[in-house]
């Protein structure tokens, strides 16, 4: 009982921060359907709660993209893949990449937080060089580009999952047209 109220804590704080990130703790346990003293019970306070979304997150993608990379030897099967994991972890990836891209965010190759975060998208970025070099993706964009349109469209697909203004059964096929036709893949 204690770990699910504990992660339903977290996982509803994930939500209304990735919304608004200034959201009140007290929204946090109304949401999470608990009182403010068992929040913090958990918790004991903002900055704790935080730190504990930010590993549910960071271990949340890296499973989901690892899982991906490892189910196929194929660097552009793994990359629709990422981009399907990416998708799936929802607002764990959105919210993981606004605390990682944001203004306030100095990002430090020391810190334990930035390494994870790197250890686990540099893969993707990997992938994406490997593909240039093949000939498969556009050498025209380059890799830091075609990553930050990789986001945009998983936060978008994320987006449109939310708001239901997309059939659930398209969004992911939507997802990949969009991004490999935005990069110029020459194979299909």
């Amino acid at each position: 009982m204690m770990k699910n109220t504990k992660q339903k804590i977290i996982d509803n704080a994930i939500e209304i921060f990735n919304d608004d990130y200034s959201s009140s703790l007290e929204k946090v346990a109304e949401r999470a359907e608990v009182t403010r003293r068992t929040l913090h019970r958990y918790f004991t306070d903002r900055t704790d709660l935080l730190k504990a979304c930010q590993q549910e997150m960071q271990e949340n993608c890296k499973t989901n993209i690892t899982n991906a990379i490892n189910s196929s030897a194929d660097p552009l099967v793994q990359l629709e893949r990422i981009l399907y994991a990416s998708i799936d972890c929802g607002s764990k990836y959105s919210f993981l990449q606004k605390l990682h891209h944001g203004q306030d965010h100095v990002h430090e190759k020391s810190d334990k937080d930035c390494a994870d975060y790197d250890h686990t998208f540099n893969k993707t970025t990997s992938i994406i060089l490997e593909l240039q070099k093949q000939g498969i993706i556009s050498p025209t964009l380059t890799t830091p580009w075609i990553t930050l349109f990789l986001s945009g469209i998983i936060n978008t697909t994320i987006l449109s999952s939310t708001t239901g203004s997309v059939a659930r059964n398209d969004i992911k096929s939507f997802a990949w047209f969009s991004f490999s036709k935005g990069i110029g893949i020459n194979k299909l």
